[in-house]
Order: structure tokens, then C-alpha cells, then sequence
């Protein structure tokens, strides 16, 4: 074979087209390629993430403009009716009409029950009959007096002209006298039988009970033909009131507040109160007076505080948080600040310091302290309100470090029970 032929065989056949590459190469390439990008992302969370410190967070809270109040604690309570009756009737006996409802307003002496008359209606026909009697009783004592009277006067003269016996003058004079006494006695009982018409009737008035004040009607405890008295008597059988009306104009709010704090509360001292079926309406008030006594078992003291506004959706036994603030200072000598928990606070080098959370790192910032309220702190200067700040710092927080904020375990755990 010569050089030429040699040649030849080198040369490319560009008459037959090359063969079709592999599908399967292919997915196999590009399956080892994903795999590859999903271990360098895994890496990366995890390596990536291993320098960030994990922290417990709080948020700061804005104490509020110049010239107002602080609060100086918090306590809970409940609203009370310092005015509140379950009104009765004065006697016993059966119901005949009932003229209220739950949530009806009734106004003092309004008529809310009547009971059955016909007893107390007889008694008192008995004791007018009786006082009748009597008045008749003066008008024939006082015909027999007159006559006596008249006869004695006649006599005198005569005994003075000796034309009739000193005995017969004497025993006209006895008579007058006699009829005189009587006639006391007669008007004497008549006294007594008006009386006793005047109880006899106060007895058909005690059949009809009335509103002893103004209030609201919160229960209704009688029904039409039930005996009532003022007393238990015949067991579950017999009611003891018509029903309970309270004076909501006499609602206040009574907490109990711990021994350890009772010294932050004075009379006349400004309250915030917070409904908690309403939790957006402040309701201003103040302290009437701290009950100079101490409940051994719970160590609380129970402090009394007046509504300063009223509002038909207040009602007694409704739950409430109240919040006795500090006397309001002039703008001039008031210190805005903010309110931050005190485990939040650390010191650093004869410092105090907080550490904000910002963009996933920690800041370190030296703060200006106030007064202690409670489980927090008053930061004057170096927070604002709205700063997420590290609760507890670990010694190893620096500024500039990166944090991972703590998942609330035990919240998750309640939610999802």
C-alpha cells in the first residue's frame, strides 16, 4: 500500500451521519448534577447557620408622652354593686301578680309584686267595725254626761235654798263625775281602735312590695301563686324574695393586691381600668379606700376603686384588670422613656447594656435606667419603643453577632393539644 492509499483511509466518510447520542447518559448526568446542588445547599443551612446564637426575645414597650402617668402596678378584679338587694315581701303570704322581667329598670317605690289581700283586707274591716263602736260608745257617754251635767247644775241651787238634801246634791255630783271618766275611757278606746285600723291597713299594704331604691332587675325569683316570706319556712317550697335589683349607679371595682405591693396604693390615687369583654375601652377611675384587713390564705389586701364613668355595658361580676397609675407630672420635669423587661438588662464592663435584635445580628447598645416596675425596667435613653431586645443575654453575645431567635416550644405544644 502506497502513501496515497494511506491517505484515503485517513479521510472522513461525511457520506454516513454520526450516530444519535445517549438519552440515558443524559438524565443520568443531569440527576448527579441536582444531587450535588441539594448537598451544597444542605451544607450551606447547616454550616452556614452553626455561628448563630440562639435567643430568647422580648418587645419593648413606649411608657407614653411627656406629662402622663406611669402605671405602678396591676392587679385583676371585678366589678361589684356597693347597692344590692333581693327584695322580699314584709309578711308571708301567696303571690298574686308579679310585674317585672330581668333587665327592667324600676324606680324607688315602684310597685314590682302584689300578694293575695283577702286576710289583711278582713283585718282591717274588723278594726274599722271596732273603731265604730267606739265613736258610738262617746256619742251615748257624752248624751248621758250632758244630762248630768245639767242635772247637777240645778241641783246646786236648789242645795243652796236647803230645798233638796246635801245627799242628793252629792250623788248627782258623783254621777257627773262618773260619766266625765267614762267618756275619757270611751274616747281612750276609740284611740285605740284607730290604731288599730291604721295597722290593719298598713297589713293590706305590706301585700304589695315595692322597689326599696332605683336599680335594674338582674332576677326574677317569684311566679304568681307561690308563697313567699320574709323567713325560710316549708323548706324549697317557699321563696324568700320576688326579686334582685342593683343600683348601677353604686358600681366600683374591688381587687385584691398582693401584701408585698400594697404599699404602691394610696387613696384618691388615678386608676386605669380595662374591661375584659372590652379590652379597648380605658375607663378612667380612682382608689376609694384600701380594706384595713389581709386575707392570711391568698396574703392579698383588697382595695376598693370608683368608677369615674358610667355605662349601661358595665355590669356586676364582670372581670377587670386595673392598672394604679403614678400622679401626672408636669412635661417640664417628665422623663420619656420606655418599658423593657429587666432580664433584658446585663452589665458589661461596669455598664448597663441591652441587645437589640436587628436583621438577624445583635446590637449592642448601653442604656440609661429608671425605676423598677414589677418584672421590668424603665429605660430613659438608648431603647425606643417597638425594639425587639435578647431576654437573658448568654455571656457570649457580642455586638454584631448573629442570632436565631428561639421557637416558643411549650406554645406550639398547647396549640397543637
Amino acid at each position: 500500500m502506497n502513501n496515497s492509499d494511506l491517505l484515503k483511509e485517513l479521510r472522513i466518510d461525511r457520506s454516513t451521519p454520526p450516530p444519535a447520542p445517549s438519552r440515558t447518559g443524559l438524565w443520568i448526568g443531569l440527576g448527579i448534577a441536582g444531587a450535588m446542588v441539594a448537598l451544597a445547599l444542605g451544607v450551606w443551612a447547616v454550616l452556614g447557620r452553626s455561628d448563630a446564637i440562639e435567643v430568647k426575645t422580648a418587645e419593648v414597650t413606649a411608657l407614653g408622652n411627656a406629662g402622663g402617668s406611669a402605671s405602678v402596678l396591676d392587679a385583676t378584679g371585678y366589678v361589684v354593686a356597693r347597692r344590692m338587694a333581693t327584695v322580699s315581701a314584709k309578711i308571708t303570704g301567696k303571690v298574686r301578680e308579679v310585674l317585672i322581667e330581668e333587665g327592667q329598670r324600676v324606680e324607688a317605690g315602684q310597685v314590682m309584686a302584689t300578694l293575695d289581700p283577702i286576710d289583711a283586707d278582713a283585718q282591717r274591716d274588723l278594726a274599722a267595725s271596732q273603731l265604730a263602736a267606739a265613736r258610738s260608745e262617746i256619742a251615748a257617754v257624752q248624751a248621758q254626761l250632758k244630762e248630768a251635767e245639767a242635772n247637777a247644775n240645778r241641783l246646786s241651787g236648789l242645795a243652796q235654798q236647803q230645798l233638796v238634801s246635801k245627799s242628793q246634791y252629792d250623788q248627782a255630783i258623783a254621777e257627773r263625775d262618773a260619766l266625765r271618766a267614762g267618756l275619757q275611757t270611751a274616747q281612750r278606746n276609740a284611740q285605740v281602735a284607730n290604731d288599730g285600723l291604721r295597722i290593719a291597713a298598713q297589713g293590706v299594704d305590706n301585700t304589695i312590695v315595692r322597689a326599696p331604691f332605683a336599680g335594674v332587675v338582674i332576677a326574677k325569683a317569684a311566679q304568681p301563686g307561690e308563697i313567699v316570706s320574709p323567713l325560710s319556712a316549708g323548706g324549697g317550697f317557699t321563696r324568700t324574695g320576688i326579686g334582685t335589683i342593683v343600683d348601677m349607679d353604686s358600681l366600683e371595682v374591688e381587687v385584691e393586691v398582693g401584701e408585698a405591693f400594697i404599699g404602691r396604693v394610696h387613696p384618691k390615687m388615678p386608676v386605669e381600668a380595662t374591661l375584659n369583654a372590652y379590652p379597648d375601652w380605658k375607663i378612667p377611675a380612682e382608689v376609694i379606700a384600701i380594706i384595713p384587713a389581709a386575707d392570711r390564705g391568698k396574703a392579698t389586701v383588697k382595695v376598693r376603686v370608683a368608677l369615674k364613668q358610667k355605662d349601661a355595658r358595665i355590669v356586676p361580676d364582670m372581670g377587670v384588670r386595673v392598672a394604679f397609675l403614678e400622679a401626672a407630672r408636669p412635661a417640664t420635669t417628665v422623663r420619656p422613656g420606655v418599658l423593657a423587661p429587666a432580664a433584658a438588662i446585663v452589665q458589661r464592663e461596669g455598664k448597663d447594656i441591652a441587645f437589640v435584635v436587628a436583621d438577624g445580628k445583635a446590637q449592642q447598645r448601653e442604656v440609661s435606667l429608671g425605676r423598677t416596675l414589677g418584672e421590668d425596667r424603665e429605660v430613659l435613653a438608648g431603647l425606643a419603643g417597638g425594639d425587639t431586645v435578647v431576654i437573658d443575654p448568654p455571656q457570649k453575645l457580642a455586638d454584631g453577632a448573629r442570632v436565631q431567635v428561639a421557637r416558643e416550644e411549650s406554645g406550639d405544644a398547647a396549640n397543637n393539644d
